[in-house]
């Protein structure tokens, strides 16, 4: 069974990762900053948006890859994908504006965390269902 859907979001998630990889090592080059913040607060909200990124991504490709094994109709891949896109490209613009815009933020991690609640529900649905078949 191919997985044809999860890795288009994959790659999309992964170009973004390497933009806001190079928004924070482009900073520190500019303030020959080489670890930590040392107290510039756009280093550190850059640093933020992307270790955000770092932290929920990975989990969410990883419910939505083993939902489409599992068989999911494309529409659920596709919702839950578009959802991750957005509510990460939105949480990343919110955070990474001085002064923050809560409301891009508040929405984004709401996707995020939408991604992740149905997601770990849809799973365990699936792992559930398919085990009458499975033995």
């Amino acid at each position: 069974m191919p997985v044809i859907f999860t890795p288009i979001y994959a790659g999309l998630l992964a170009l973004i990762y390497v933009f806001l990889s190079i928004r924070v090592i482009a900073r520190r080059r500019e303030l020959w900053i080489s670890l930590g913040d040392k107290g510039d607060r756009q280093l550190l909200r850059r640093m933020r948006v992307h270790g955000n990124f770092a932290e929920y991504v990975p989990l969410s490709l990883i419910l939505m890859i083993t939902a489409e094994l599992m068989l999911t109709p494309s529409w659920a891949i596709h919702g839950l994908g578009i959802a991750l896109l957005v509510g990460r490209l939105l949480h990343a613009w919110g955070v990474g504006q001085e002064p923050e815009n809560l409301t891009l933020r508040t929405v984004g991690m709401v996707l995020t965390f939408a991604v992740l609640v149905i997601g770990g529900l849809l799973n365990i649905a699936l792992a559930i269902l398919m085990s009458d078949f499975a033995g």
